[in-house]
């Protein structure tokens, strides 16, 4: 059987050799036009998988999760020919390669929009050879944005040299898109090197975004020693710490639990005229509490930043609710969402994405795919952090069958295929104990030039302890080693990203 992703996994993975016991969350769906209400009794949910002792196959041998053929685009080109003289043919031609360079332009805007790294290089390899096409500083801004969003920082390297061997002058923009990419993969020491050429450059000067960046990277990799240094350096250059900066600060600290000197910055921003507290501050400080279960902690700061003067956004909205989901708290999920309808506030793909996360973890697979009908009745486009929720969805709840349809839908949709993705199939296959499976997803994930994150390594060293196999451990644990000195990245593509995707200063920052 061959879809999207090549699979024959409905004859051999089926529901009923797996035993399970799955206790849903008793709710009441209440459903108006263009209403999806969850009203929660006291009952918490929970879900049980079991997996027969004899470790029955559900893939055959051969097959799995993470195999897709996505078609490339194939472009016709015009066969050489022999010099035409006639001016009316030569402009006929003509005519008909900028029809070419139009359609194949588009192509390569539709890849960076769908974050289809590989396919952007090969369609933007194309047009290069074209004589007619002398590409932009844009087209590189955009591609190199997409390489550091998807976790390729050395094809992001590798695309900035071949921009500079074309004789296209660099920017300060560029060379902070470039240092991005190699935050987002924890490439600290590579960043710093994009910094010290910048400075070396009188037209490439670091800016506070520049810097906002280097420093978010130091602080969520919890080396605070660097954060103080970039501070100083930047009040030797007379650049001003903003807003972003400030609350790049502010989430390091949350994250690593110094709350103390969390509050000093906020203090400080509270006193300042150049870096006050804004939404993006609240969005901070309530999603650390919120991401840690503290509920309480997470509802006094919202109403501080209130009576700050600080009105909620969407974003705002969809922390609260998936701190709530995170915690069982259907009843309080359900107010915010309808509070969201009478402001006018759109239901967003994260707003539903912290819906289904929520039914996901609890093993709900009823109310969890309701909640994806709506979505898509709705006209709400999934991503990848949907398909991803799904697929642990049903794994905890047991229904391998349907991981396998959540699989193919996320072919035919064109999901992007990153390390996220990857690790829900390998927890897929850990859970259904098909340790065979769960390696070959693992080579299908290396073999996409996806980097494998510190979950991914986690989830399968918990699947061979279980079974004994120390050696696989042990070998996982060098390669962990062996990756960036030691240091794996985490979650770069977990971030919630709004429908916006701006290439702007601040959201290279802030996402």
């Amino acid at each position: 059987m061959q879809m999207a992703f090549q699979l024959s996994l409905s004859s051999s993975f089926l529901p009923s050799p797996l035993p399970t016991t799955t206790t849903t969350t008793r709710m009441t769906v209440t459903q108006s036009p263009r209403r999806l209400i969850y009203i929660s009794s006291s009952t918490n949910s929970s879900s049980s998988t079991t997996v027969n002792s004899s470790k029955k196959k559900h893939w055959k041998v051969g097959e799995y999760p993470g195999l897709t053929h996505t078609s490339n685009p194939k472009f016709s080109t015009n066969k050489k020919r022999t010099p035409i003289k006639n001016i009316k043919k030569k402009l006929d031609r003509k005519s008909n390669a900028n029809a070419w360079v139009n359609t194949v332009t588009e192509a390569l805007s539709d890849a960076i929009d769908k974050k289809q790294w590989l396919r952007a290089l090969q369609v933007f390899e194309m047009l290069k050879v074209q004589p007619f096409y002398h590409p932009k500083e844009g087209t590189y801004m955009k591609l190199l944005v997409l390489l550091g969003r998807s976790g390729q920082p050395g094809q992001a390297s590798q695309l900035f040299d071949e921009m500079l061997q074309t004789g296209l002058e660099p920017t300060a923009e560029l060379y902070t898109a470039l240092l991005a990419a190699c935050c987002r993969s924890n490439l600290i020491d590579k960043a710093y090197e994009v910094l010290e050429q910048m400075k070396s450059l009188p037209l490439c000067q670091p800016d506070v975004y520049t810097y906002s960046i280097l420093i978010k990277a130091c602080a969520d990799a919890f080396r605070f020693e660097l954060v103080d240094s970039l501070y100083d350096e930047m009040a030797e250059r007379l650049i001003t710490p903003n807003t972003v900066t400030q609350n790049t600060v502010l989430s390091g600290y949350g994250k690593a639990g110094k709350y103390e000197e969390m509050e000093k910055i906020l203090s400080k921003m509270l006193e300042s005229t150049t870096s006050e507290p804004d939404v993006w501050t609240m969005n901070t400080i309530i999603g650390l509490f919120g991401n840690v279960g503290q509920i309480e902690t997470m509802e006094k700061w919202y109403e501080k930043f209130r009576n700050f003067g600080i009105e909620p956004e969407t974003r705002t909205f969809n922390i609260l609710i998936g701190a709530y989901g995170k915690k069982r708290m259907y009843d309080k999920m359900s107010s915010v969402m309808e509070y969201m309808r009478r402001l006018s506030f759109p239901w967003t793909t994260s707003t539903y994405n912290n819906v289904i996360e929520a039914f996901s973890d609890a093993g709900d697979a009823k109310h969890m795919e309701y909640t994806f009908e709506q979505m898509r009745a709705e006209g709400i486009k999934a991503d990848t952090k949907t398909l991803c929720c799904l697929i642990r969805g049903f794994a905890n709840a047991g229904l391998f069958h349907k991981v396998i349809s959540m699989v193919q839908l996320a072919g035919r949709l064109e999901i992007p295929e990153n390390t996220s993705f990857f690790n829900a199939v390998i927890y897929a296959c850990s859970r259904a104990d098909d340790l065979m499976e769960m390696e070959r997803v693992f080579k299908r994930m290396k073999d996409r030039s996806c980097q494998p994150d510190s979950t991914t390594y986690s989830v399968m060293m918990d699947a061979y302890r279980k079974e004994g196999m120390s050696d696989k451990v042990y070998d996982l644990e060098q390669e962990m080693q062996r990756m960036n000195g030691g240091k794996v990245s985490k979650g770069y593509d977990d971030i919630e990203t709004e429908a916006n995707d701006d290439v702007s200063k601040e959201v290279l920052v802030m996402v």
